[in-house]
């Protein structure tokens, strides 16, 4: 049944009728906006005989930009002087879209018609914005100046403490490192990165990682220093000074066409690698990654893909095969705006500072020193292999060597660029055998001699003493090496340390010669201590074992019945001493802290499941702290920065060492006496509140009881032996001190 009309109801103005739902049904859509309107500039003056023309060829330029709305393709006109009419030198085009408007500004501003006529293409939306800025500047109010706090401030530390982060399930952590104690909570932040966290080079800054970029953080509160966007980073690498940092995602960069706040533009579309200045957060440059060397192949990223001279004047990317390519920081110009043409090559590695060279670098009026990069090419046809070593900016060749039968190199630098070690893996003529050997240049000498050290042997790792002339090496000859694949089996190894003979006289030819070899072992992986002299062998990546040796390179031996032996003739292998060994299972990494005294191990859930934690030794391998932690990730001691001190105060140092050394045995001992101190205090007030508590509970129940009228039950322990147990507590009331005799 309808409803009843009732007249009662009808509105008594037109103003009160409500038409909304007329309006809705036919309404009208009008355009607005100009977003699809570009202007186009310096276009060529002409009349009507030659206008046709013109437009014909302008609509060429624009057909790959997007269809253009009839009528659309407007060219102005005016009478000029002489009483012509002429077009004035610009048009207006419109598109059916905003993103064909801004795809048109991308292609075709800068297009030259011809020398005289270059077209500028703008959007219209732009044009007037711009037109309407006031003529006269008004500065922006200047921020006010807040002190930053110091990034370096956990070196000032009265116990000389380091620290360390770590990583577990959804939380961070900065703890001091409290040697034999639970270690120091400094901060802690839940779900603080998403990732995984990272270090930079001096450690000043701990950077975190999110969805839509990377964040720094540092000073004694911890606080947000700066962050980069760049979505789904994945990787980042510092300078060494900590002056640039680079990104990388595996996603390329998507530049928006409508208006976009990022720090990327649209040359920066579809690249993946960003360069970036620390300290004012400014983006320098971005790179595209490499394709695939060969087509369908999928891609893979050796990190980092920039690598940068200690300097950091330049940095540089290897094009396998064809180029090393190197980059002058800030300009993040190409050097001399061409790369290094070298056929076939693989891989290069920048020239570390010596200690000489680091300490004279930014002092003013000093000329900086010329950077060194070694690279090698493999064989082909019938050129051998090569390694060469290249001066940076002049890109001269300051020495090759060839090389033959081999299979692959890898370079390894003296952290004080003193010697360059190129370890060869090599093959007999006919192929069936494969062995390594050393090429070690020394860089610091006249025409940079090497020498050839020969191994014999499969060589699985090599590492440098940091600031010595010693290095160490583990070899295998067991048939499983061909065919073992990572963690399957664990190989049988030996291990060997060499050292720099430097003989008697002036002209005694210096080589390098075996300390001694230790065979029968299962390591697989070498950590020196940065300090030098003492090392870990441990083994790494294995289901069975998990072995930790700790070695002293410089352990004094007892002489026998006080006897010495004369100058020049110590044998170096008596010096090399094991100090323990140990094991932590299932153990994945290992790190040292930067003052050499410590040294971490720990399993992390990354890469299995079984009892994940850590564990903190000290360098001559005691144990001193473990704890498992379920889902923990990650452990990373904190850099140092250099030291200020002159090699002289060093030296005091040094001298006085022992005096040092007793004052801080007295601050170890006053810890030690403020944490039990701590710990009893603890304990007694828990004490005093259990005690406190039971006293007024038996209050309660007596006073409950003789409300209800009931009597203490009466325990009887007939049926019980009865033990009496006596307590002395002996306590000094008086003291006195006489003198016998």
């Amino acid at each position: 049944m309808a409803p009843r009309f009732d007249p009662s109801n009808l509105p008594e103005t037109e103003e009160e009728i409500d038409f909304t739902d007329i309006e809705e049904k036919y309404q009208l859509s009008f355009e607005e906006g100009f977003d699809n309107v570009v202007v186009v500039d310096n276009v060529p003056l002409v009349d009507d005989t030659k206008e046709e023309k013109l437009v014909q060829f302008l609509r060429k330029i624009f057909k790959n930009v997007g269809p253009i709305r009839d009528g659309h393709f407007v060219m102005p006109k005016a009478v000029n002087e002489r009483g012509k009419l002429m077009s004035k030198g610009f048009l207006f085009v419109e598109f059916e879209t905003a993103e064909q408007a801004s795809l048109a500004v991308k292609l075709i501003d800068g297009f030259k018609m011809d020398k005289n006529h270059t077209l500028a293409v703008n959007r219209f939306t732009d044009v007037e914005k711009y037109s309407n800025v006031e003529e006269e500047f008004v500065a922006a109010p200047a921020e006010e100046f807040v002190e930053k706090e110091h990034l370096k401030s956990w070196l000032a530390d009265e116990l000389g403490r380091d620290q360390l982060v770590i990583y577990r399930h959804n939380e961070v952590q900065v703890l001091w490192n409290m040697q034999k104690e639970q270690p120091q909570v400094a901060h802690s932040k839940p779900h603080w990165t998403e990732t995984y966290v990272q270090w930079s080079p001096l450690g000043s800054y701990l950077t975190t990682f999110h969805a839509q970029g990377v964040a720094l953080w540092g000073g004694e509160s911890w606080k947000k220093i700066i962050r980069f966007v760049h979505p789904g980073v994945k990787l980042i690498d510092y300078s060494p000074n900590e002056r640039y940092l680079v990104t990388w995602s595996n996603e390329p960069i998507v530049v928006p066409e409508d208006h976009y706040d990022g720090p990327f533009g649209s040359e920066d579309d579809g690249n993946q690698i960003a360069v970036w200045d620390v300290k004012s957060g400014a983006l320098l440059r971005t790179f595209p990654s490499l394709a695939p060397p060969t087509p369908g192949a999928r891609s893979t990223v050796s990190w980092p893909v920039f690598k940068w001279a200690p300097s950091e004047r330049y940095f540089a990317r290897v094009t396998p095969g064809s180029q090393i390519s190197v980059y002058e920081a800030p300009s993040m110009g190409l050097l001399n705006k061409k790369s290094i043409k070298v056929d076939g090559v693989v891989d290069f590695e920048w020239a570390p500072l010596s200690a000489a060279d680091a300490s004279g670098a930014g002092v003013k009026g000093s000329k900086p020193k010329d950077d060194m990069l070694a690279y090698w090419t493999p064989e082909v046809d019938n050129q051998p292999a090569r390694v060469s070593l290249v001066s940076i900016p002049s890109q001269d060749i300051v020495r090759t060597k060839n090389l033959f039968n081999v299979n692959d190199c890898k370079l390894h630098w003296q952290n004080q660029g003193d010697f360059l070690c190129v370890k060869v893996d090599r093959h007999t003529k006919n192929k069936k055998v494969t062995y390594s050997n050393l090429e070690i240049f020394r860089v610091r000498e006249k025409d940079i001699p090497v020498e050839v050290v020969e191994v014999k042997e499969s060589i699985l790792a090599f590492a440098w003493e940091p600031k010595g002339e010693r290095f160490a090496v583990i070899t295998t000859s067991d048939p499983n090496f061909v065919s073992a694949t990572p963690g399957s089996t664990t190989l049988k190894t030996s291990a060997s340390f060499y050292y720099l003979d430097k003989g008697k006289g002036k002209d005694t030819l210096q080589s390098f010669k075996v300390i001694k070899t230790l065979p029968g072992k299962s390591c697989n992986t070498i950590f020196w201590s940065p300090k030098g002299r003492n090392v870990v062998l441990a083994t790494l990546r294995s289901q069975t074992v998990w072995d930790l040796e700790f070695y002293d390179l410089d352990f004094e031996p007892l002489e026998a019945a006080g006897a010495k032996p004369a100058a020049g003739e110590k044998d170096p292998s008596a010096y090399l001493q094991l100090l323990a060994t140990g094991e932590h299972y299932g153990v994945t990494d290992i790190e040292w802290d930067p003052s050499g005294r410590f040294i971490a191990t720990s399993a992390s859930v990354w890469r299995h499941t079984m009892e994940n934690g850590y564990q903190v030794w000290d360098f001559k391998g005691q144990l001193l702290y473990k704890e498992n932690l379920e889902k923990f990730k990650q452990l990373v001691w904190r850099p140092r920065p250099k030291t200020l001190l002159s090699k002289e105060q060093i030296k005091a140092i040094r001298k006085n060492l022992r005096e040092y050394s007793a004052r801080f045995e007295e601050l170890d001992m006053a810890s030690k006496t403020q944490v039990t101190d701590e710990v009893r205090k603890r304990r007694r007030d828990l004490m005093e509140d259990w005690t406190k508590w039971r006293k007024d509970v038996e209050s309660e129940l007596a006073y409950e009881r003789s409300a209800s009228g009931q009597q203490a039950p009466v325990i009887n322990s007939a049926d019980e032996e009865a033990e009496v147990v006596d307590e002395w507590i002996e306590e000094v009331i008086d003291e006195k001190e006489e003198i016998v005799g």
